[in-house]
């Protein structure tokens, strides 16, 4: 994308029209850069929020699943031990289904605990640094 130059009286341009062609292209490019990052940053916040609805669909299908294979694993152990009260047979289900869902809540409080936040910043200063210094 190139401005049109008018030339001088010997047909060539001038230094100050030169200088002010190649500033008009630098601002042209930059507003195409930054026109074509913001359409990728739209595309992926379209992609990202249909991959969440997804997931949230998903993840109720999965949540009433769940539940209805609990209770069927309820009335099975009621049908396998007759001399087990009803109220002990789900007590037994809400328990196995709380220490499942127990043990997944410790793995990710333990993952969540091993993220250091402070290498990321020392990574940035790091960068900061070289940058300034490479100058």
């Amino acid at each position: 994308m190139s401005t049109t130059v008018s030339t001088g009286p010997d047909g060539s341009p001038t230094m100050t029209e030169l200088v002010s062609g190649i500033m008009s292209d630098v601002q042209n490019l930059a507003i195409q850069h930054l026109d074509l990052f913001r359409r990728e940053i739209n595309d992926d916040v379209r992609k990202s929020t249909d991959a969440v609805s997804s997931l949230a669909i998903g993840l109720a299908v999965a949540q009433v699943g769940g539940f209805l294979l609990s209770l069927m694993l309820v009335h099975l152990m009621m049908q396998v031990a007759p001399q087990l009260p009803t109220w002990a047979c789900y007590g037994i289900m809400g328990l196995t289904v709380s220490a499942i869902g127990a043990c997944g809540i410790l793995v990710g409080v333990k993952k969540l605990r091993s993220i250091d936040g402070h290498q990321t910043a020392k990574v940035k200063k790091d960068d900061a640094k070289w940058l300034t210094n490479s100058k």
